[in-house]
């Protein structure tokens, strides 16, 4: 659908590859860091090899690629803005999403530091945390009508985010409409976290 990008398929829980293949992908101006994994389990079942991929990708592949692209960003004196695809699970606990929302948390720190570290070489760092969203990942966690019709009913708007709800926050948070936002949340939860 976008002329001109060209989609990368590495693992990021390698840095090196991802190093090297994000590292020749420049110059960037602009990112967004949308990889996820939710591996659901009860508190008491959780595994390490789930915890395991959950860090590599919800955090620590976040923190690697934006190192990357910020390096970059900086030795170009360019200015910037990075989006981090958090969640409504980082500010409120959820049964059997232990690892999850621990994950999505972590993110929301993350993002609060980059954005302090990077404001004075003006590149912008902020989150959007989407209830839940009609992807394949979201498909297949929330398919269970009772399990789904307990989570729609504690939203106001009465119903799961689709993907352009989110897009539409992404693009918001890149562009120069948000120029003063910068270490902030937007939370893209039909009201989940008021309610």
């Amino acid at each position: 659908q976008c002329p001109g990008i060209e989609p990368l398929c590495l693992d990021l829980a390698d840095w090196d590859a991802t190093e090297a293949a994000v590292g020749a992908a420049g110059p960037f101006e602009l990112l967004v860091n949308n990889a996820a994994v939710a591996v659901l389990q009860p508190f008491l079942e959780v595994t390490q090899t789930a915890l395991r991929r959950s860090l590599d990708v919800n955090f620590g592949a976040v923190l690697h690629v934006s190192q990357i692209v910020a390096r970059q960003m900086i030795a170009q004196g360019v200015p910037g803005a990075i989006v981090n695809v958090s969640s409504q699970a980082s500010q409120r606990a959820l049964r059997d999403h232990a690892v999850y929302c621990s994950t999505k948390s972590a993110l929301d720190m993350l993002s609060k530091v980059m954005a302090m570290e990077l404001g004075p070489h003006k590149i912008r760092v902020n989150t959007v945390n989407p209830t839940v969203v009609m992807t394949d990942m979201g498909r297949i966690n929330w398919s269970d009508p009772q399990k789904s019709a307990a989570m729609i009913n504690r939203i106001p708007l009465g119903k799961f985010a689709e993907v352009d709800d989110v897009v539409n926050s992404i693009l918001f948070l890149l562009s120069d409409k948000s120029a003063m936002t910068t270490g902030s949340s937007l939370m893209v939860d039909g009201g989940f976290l008021v309610s």
